[in-house]
């Protein structure tokens, strides 16, 4: 395989079967998708790095009709872009976020992007992103998987470990943007006070 620095490959047939082998980042569409419920410092970091690769992030919270969320799609939407106003401002324009439900290279392909967005926390995730992969890479070979690590901070955090420690009364401001820490201490106390 010999690879030019604009990414044109001359790979074996079988590899580039139906894919086009340039690749312009600077003009790429990259779809983040996720439930995002909350949005966490861990999925800021990830957005954050794919800005620095792609020209246009699509964040892509996933609709589940049998799933009941603590968010709404219209308040994960608005945090999303609060968290990232106020990280990177500068930023904001660069961003969408759509809902889907259905597969997600179906709902990359709609959107126009041709990267879909991958955090990692540790091996567990990459046996399982890896797996994803493959299997979108069979159904969408002209969409490219883009593994993103998390940062060393960021790696524990997950939406449902913060959703469980708040529900508990837990400190969970190292673990979420403040525009979302501020969101689930008054979705929890309005949940709080209906029960009661």
């Amino acid at each position: 395989m010999r690879c030019g620095l604009q990414m044109t490959c001359d790979a074996a047939p079988s590899v580039t079967k139906g894919v086009e082998t340039t690749s312009r980042l600077g003009m790429t569409t990259a779809f983040y998708p996720g439930s995002f419920d909350p949005m966490t410092n861990g999925h800021l970091d990830v957005l954050v790095q794919a800005l620095n690769v792609a020209s246009k992030v699509i964040v892509a919270i996933g609709i589940h009709p049998g799933k009941k969320p603590l968010f709404s799609f219209e308040e994960r939407a608005e945090l999303i872009r609060r968290s990232l106003s106020d990280a990177l401002p500068q930023k904001v324009g660069d961003i969408s976020v759509v809902a889907f439900d259905n597969l997600v290279v179906d709902a990359a392909r709609a959107h126009g992007a041709t990267l879909l967005v991958r955090g990692l926390r540790d091996g567990t995730d990459l046996d399982y992103e890896m797996q994803m992969a493959g299997m979108n890479r069979q159904m969408a070979p002209d969409i490219q998987t883009l593994f993103l690590p998390a940062g060393t901070a960021s790696r524990p955090i997950t939406a449902t470990l913060v959703r469980q420690i708040a529900s508990m009364g837990g400190n969970v401001s190292a673990f979420v943007p403040p525009a979302v820490l501020e969101a689930l201490t008054s979705k929890l106390k309005d949940t709080t006070s209906t029960k009661s």
